[in-house]
């Protein structure tokens, strides 16, 4: 599973409604690179594609995961930061080993 923060959610639905998607979700993923091993990657989509994990949060928002992504990212949380220098989406990732300086990359 894959949880989804209340702050997290509301920001996902403003930046749909500024994108003017009315359906569909946060594509979330892991690949490889980044200066720990793996990098978080995001996407907007209006649907889930074939074999997709779905995952729902506050206010109707959705996440679509891949199988592999899924992987590195089950019991995962999505957070979003709201300090001025810091904004941006964050994951509590408990299959992260180490972790860069910002954030964006992980080690499994």
């Amino acid at each position: 599973m894959i949880q989804i923060s209340e702050t997290a959610a509301r920001k996902i639905k403003s930046l749909m409604a500024k994108r003017g998607l009315d359906e569909g979700g946060l594509r979330v993923g892991v690949k490889g690179g980044g200066c720990s091993g793996l990098s978080y990657t995001f996407g907007w989509e209006r649907e889930p594609r074939f074999g997709d994990e779905v995952f729902e949060g506050p206010e109707g928002t959705k996440l679509f995961v891949d199988k592999k992504s899924y992987l590195f990212l089950q019991g995962t949380t999505l957070d979003y930061d709201t300090a001025l220098l810091t904004q941006g989406f964050v994951f509590h990732n408990p299959n992260a080993k180490q972790t860069c300086g910002c954030g964006s990359s992980f080690g499994a």
